[in-house]
């Protein structure tokens, strides 16, 4: 047995197998030629959805062009070690730009459906409305920049997306406009674009282990990067990092029964964006919806618009474990931090606020008011409220202005609160309001029972309103006096107040009869500067050196 054969035999058993390339090229490419040679490309798509594609195989777009139509696999699977690729290449031997696939009067720019160790990277994605050529404009129809889906019971895993830049997807042409009434629906009832989706509704499917980092994705009619799960659990194991995603019409990134999930170093701008007729308008940063175990950290939330919601993050309700640490949030419309009904150990802590909350009911076409916190047993239209469940809420730090008035709200229904060593630096007024969804909470005091509140540093005697049936045990006032108060960056929240700040906060403890506490601890080793929190922890989000 020669050498060649023996090699060829040890990499088949080890799954390994000779990939081939199929490049397209709409200047120079012909669908009558052979495909694999880099000299005879393609022209169009239209070869690739009957390809038997292999472990290791590459789709290479040419770089620099514009290709016209929808990239289409369908039950198609590569290997973990050897994934299928579509990417740009180099196609005059100077890669100076990715490849535009152009999908307007397509669903989608690319249509993964029942694929497993899919990898995208380098490829940007329009689709500016249709031209009614290839779909028919049905009610709740959507169009996406890059869609994952299933459409029969199988695991659908190991999907990347990886430096990818989506923008312009619009299922109308310019001209269209929403009606007002369109904004208040929970969320949509049109058809709209979305930049990168992941969709399962089939009973017994799942979708595993899909990364989605250092993307692009703006100026979508709706959410910019949305997980759609049957039921909970039916999306597991997600990855976001290192994404912008900015001027969407709707939220930024929005989740709905995921299980597991890593969320870190984003920047969402502008979400609920409102300057194209075909957005939406509405939309926080991120919110989650039926998931748990869910880690989110380490991002900006900045913008969010709207006449509801647009929070720079909020937990909707159906959530367990949603942990949201280490993020800045500032100037969002619907507030800072929002715990919805029946969640169970949700937290924030250590983040920096920075004038979140600012919307004002009846202004401007709002049915909410903006919130800086906000607890609501709300679980669906007429439906009895539950909850939320042991919220952590500590060592935060919040600067509102004297121009906006901060709104707080706390629902009857809640059960097990825990708010400690943040800093509410709010210089203006301050009230408290009804929990403003489908049925306000009534009047009365909170029935909320094991309730840790003290130790918060606030700016005033009167920043925590009076009226609010919970009150801080053992507060404390003065200012923290802020390096730059006003600023945009957490840097600008580093307190100079030392004897104030220093040393005074305590240790967490877990709310009573609260076996569970938090997915991954109550104590934390940095701060959201990454500095060392070393024996007991000053006020606030940063830690003094």
């Amino acid at each position: 047995m020669n050498k060649s054969l023996l090699i060829l035999i040890f990499l088949l058993v080890m799954g390994f197998s000779y990939a081939k390339t199929y490049y397209i090229h709409p200047k120079d490419g012909n669908d009558q030629s052979i495909g694999t040679n880099i000299k005879e490309p393609w022209k169009s798509f239209k070869n690739i959805e009957n390809l038997h594609l292999q472990p290791g195989d590459i789709i290479a777009l040419a770089s620099g062009y514009e290709i016209k139509g929808s990239l289409i696999l369908k039950n198609k699977k590569g290997s973990k070690n050897q994934p299928i690729v579509i990417k740009s290449y180099a196609s005059d031997c100077n890669f100076t730009q990715f490849t535009t696939i152009n999908s307007k009067g397509f669903l989608n720019g690319i249509l993964l459906e029942n694929c497993s160790n899919i990898c995208v990277e380098s490829i940007k994605i329009i689709a500016d409305g249709s031209n009614n050529d290839h779909i028919i404009s049905n009610k709740k129809s959507m169009r996406c920049g890059i869609l994952v889906k299933t459409t029969k019971p199988v695991v659908s895993e190991n999907i990347t997306i990886n430096n990818v830049d989506i923008s312009n997807i619009y299922f109308e042409n310019k001209g269209f406009t929403r009606s007002e009434a369109e904004v208040r629906s929970a969320n949509g009832t049109q058809s709209y674009g979305y930049g990168i989706r992941f969709f399962n509704r089939t009973p017994n499917a799942f979708i595993k282990n899909v990364t989605v980092s250092n993307s692009s994705i703006s100026n979508v009619s709706h959410t910019g990067i949305k997980y759609t799960g049957n039921k909970k659990g039916s999306i597991q194991n997600i990855t976001l990092f290192g994404n912008e995603v900015f001027k969407t019409g709707g939220p930024g990134i929005q989740m709905s029964n995921v299980s597991s999930g890593h969320v870190y170093n984003n920047t969402v701008n502008k979400s609920g964006s409102n300057d194209d007729s075909r957005k939406w308008g509405r939309g926080s940063g991120l919110w989650t919806w039926g998931c748990d175990n869910i880690l989110i950290e380490k991002n900006k939330f900045e913008n969010a618009n709207g006449p509801g919601d647009s929070a720079g993050l909020h937990i909707d309700f159906n959530c367990s474990n949603i942990i949201v640490q280490y993020n800045l949030s500032r100037n969002n419309a619907g507030g800072f931090c929002e715990i919805l009904g029946n969640n169970y150990n949700c937290s924030y802590r250590y983040n920096v606020s920075i004038n979140d909350g600012y919307r004002i009911k009846g202004e401007n076409g709002a049915f909410q008011e903006g919130k800086l916190f906000w607890l609501s047993g709300y679980v669906g239209n007429n439906k009895k409220q539950k909850g939320p469940f042991n919220s952590y809420f500590y060592n935060n730090t919040m600067y509102v202005s004297d121009t906006i008035v901060t709104k707080i709200a706390v629902g009857k229904s809640a059960r097990g609160i825990l708010i400690a060593n943040n800093i509410f630096h709010i210089t203006g007024k301050s009230k408290s309001v009804k929990g403003d969804q489908y049925r306000p909470e009534g009047a009365g005091k909170v029935q909320a029972k094991n309730i840790v509140f003290k130790n918060n540093l606030f700016l005033k005697e009167d920043t925590w309103p009076i009226n609010i049936a919970i009150q801080d045990a053992n507060p404390f006032y003065g200012d923290a006096q802020f390096k730059n108060r006003g600023g945009s960056q957490i840097s600008d929240y580093i307190p100079t107040n030392i004897e104030l700040i220093k040393n005074k906060g305590i240790t967490i403890p877990k709310i009573p009869n609260d076996k569970k506490g938090l997915l991954i601890g109550l104590k934390v080793d940095e701060d959201i500067l990454g500095n060392k929190i070393n024996g007991v922890p000053d006020i606030g989000a940063i830690e003094l050196k």
